[in-house]
């Protein structure tokens, strides 16, 4: 029999889990886990510099691995601090469990010093939550917290630890759980039989189909199956923004990403469809804007781990309830050796299809010229031809993000690190933080631009202590660009703070941390400055460019229309 106080049961939990790095900030509350953390050698804890910053580094994990990321704060404030990234990975449904101090049990209540209750804050933005009422269940809860994050649909957890549970006068029998039994908790395991089948005889039937898969793809590991069955039936794919790279973008097939700034072709695809297949994805409004006028000739398919987001926005004519992987791969088993009833519709079907893409050729955006600014879409097509394609990408939110999704052709899942459904500023630097921290080898890159990157750049201060070597590229606008460009289209040009009038001079901010900063301001200087970033896989180098600040995101939903109501330049609508 093993005795351990509470602290040291989680530290000895957190071993026995396999987590590698827990990103956190110490506090009074969580003193006692943090000097249990201190002495052992296994766990690596990583010091940033906000909380918030801690929550996007475990996110930025999660999402690049696919197991849960783990984040260690204290109460009040510190457990406060990290709500926005709590909820930055609720939206976009990715495993994370948050450990949060909390006051003594006895001044719970009493507002004592920095108490909050997070259990009450987090509620709306947490799978679950737990609250430590005695030591010796710590390792129940733990092991219940991490398989909540990552089986079914997955989410962050809080763990709410109150200071006298990890007392070091007090010990208890410590058993690592190998198993968690929830007699509330019963994730599917597999679709309903008929129902898939039901599925499959109209995917068969359909002379419009169109594919279109989510970030339930990604997770569900379903990407190689999701090819495979495409690949077999030859029907169009498009992806949500979160499921960039389930897909390979540069297949043929692949029409893109879809809805508000998504593809020409994928949103008229979408529009004139006579069958949707929705595997892992939500319908949400970036997406469907007018629900009313949805894809008004399209039946609905609607493949999701999770039942309350079946016919929640838009009715799904074949619901089925399953993890995609298993509903894929029984879909694969029906399809093989059987034709689809259509051939000749299907090719007239890409026929018009590729009459859309050949309608936007040359026309996406216009190149700089000669001592003209940069335009921002040319500078993420250089840093795909740089990567190969093959870089871990994260960004923050805003015109970069687009472009970053738009010209940066992903062909593996788990490469693009993008918050999608918050849409959180700031989440871009330290979730590229948690991706080279457990992927060293890996070219890791953060699309950013000026307003985001100020939001958590006192990481560069993280990255120094650690080694951590991301590439930075700032596509500087001087201005909230995606802010300014609504203002452009619905406010008469009135720029109502989105200027930043008052910039620090990143060039020396960078170097001032002690690491290597190039600013780039013409089309020659920019590829020789991307090959010197990326010569060396464990430097920071932080890329400044100075980019076109008129330039916009196009295509562009017209807000209340239907999917192919898009506008395509200043100049163009559909």
């Amino acid at each position: 029999m093993e005795l351990l106080s509470g602290a040291d049961m989680i530290a000895r939990f957190l071993q026995d889990e396999g987590i590698e790095h827990i990103y956190g900030y110490p506090g009074g509350a969580a003193l006692h886990i943090y000097d249990a953390l201190f002495r052992q050698d296994k766990v690596k804890h990583i010091l940033v510099r906000h909380e918030q910053a801690a929550t996007h580094a475990a996110d930025g994990y999660a999402r690049a691995s696919g197991k849960p990321g783990c984040v260690l704060v204290t109460s009040g404030p510190g457990a406060t601090n990290a709500v926005t990234g709590i909820a930055t990975a609720y939206m976009d449904s990715i495993p994370m469990v948050v450990l949060c101090g909390q006051v003594a049990s006895h001044l719970i209540g009493e507002d004592a010093f920095q108490e909050t209750d997070i259990v009450g804050v987090t509620r709306p933005i947490v799978k679950h939550s737990f609250s430590i009422r005695h030591p010796s269940e710590i390792p129940e809860v733990l092991k219940k917290a991490f398989y909540l994050a990552a089986t079914g649909r997955p989410g962050p957890v809080v763990v709410d630890i109150p200071k006298d549970m990890t007392a070091p006068t007090e010990r208890y029998e410590y058993i690592y759980p190998k198993k968690v039994k929830m007699r509330s908790y019963n994730p599917v395991t597999r679709g309903h039989a008929g129902q898939i089948k039901k599925a499959v005889e109209l995917m068969l039937k359909a002379k419009r189909p169109v594919f279109y898969t989510g970030g339930g793809v990604v997770a569900g590991k379903a990407s190689d199956g999701l090819t495979d069955l495409v690949k077999q039936l030859g029907y169009p794919i498009t992806t949500t923004l979160m499921g960039i790279g389930s897909y390979p973008q540069s297949d043929q097939q692949c029409l893109g990403w879809l809805g508000m700034h998504g593809s020409y072709e994928s949103n008229m695809a979408m529009h004139h469809a006579d069958l949707i297949i929705a595997i892992g994805a939500r319908f949400d409004d970036r997406v469907t804007n007018s629900t009313s006028k949805f894809c008004p000739t399209a039946k609905i398919i609607h493949v999701d781990v999770d039942p309350s987001s079946i016919s929640k926005t838009v009715r799904a004519d074949v619901p089925i309830v399953g993890p995609a992987l298993s509903v894929i791969n029984e879909m694969i088993s029906l399809v093989q050796g059987q034709k689809i009833a259509h051939p000749e519709a299907l090719t007239d079907w890409w026929q018009k299809i590729d009459g859309w893409r050949a309608d936007r050729v040359g026309k996406l955006y216009e190149p700089s010229k000669p001592g003209e600014a940069l335009k921002p879409q040319e500078v993420v097509e250089a840093l795909c031809r740089v990567t190969r394609g093959e870089a871990y990408v994260t960004t923050d939110v805003g015109q970069h993000q687009m472009f970053a999704a738009q010209y940066y052709k992903f062909d593996k899942p788990n490469r693009l690190i993008t918050s999608g459904g918050l849409g959180t500023m700031g989440f871009g630097f330290p979730a590229a933080m948690g991706v080279k921290q457990n992927f060293p080898e890996s070219d890791v890159v953060c699309v950013t631009g000026e307003g985001s990157f100020q939001m958590m750049m006192q990481e560069l201060s993280t990255c120094k202590q650690y080694g951590v070597g991301v590439k930075i590229v700032n596509l500087n606008n001087a201005s909230l660009g995606m802010v300014r460009q609504w203002q452009d289209l619905n406010y008469k040009s009135r720029h109502a703070h989105s200027y930043m009038e008052s910039l620090p001079d990143f060039h020396m901010l960078i170097e001032a941390y002690g690491f290597t900063a190039i600013t780039v301001t013409t089309i020659a200087e920019l590829e020789p400055a991307l090959e010197r970033a990326f010569a060396d896989k464990h430097e920071l180098v932080f890329l400044d460019v100075k980019v076109d600040p008129f330039e916009h995101v196009y295509p562009m939903q017209v807000p209340l229309g239907a999917m192919r109501d898009m506008l395509l330049s200043k100049t163009e609508r559909t």
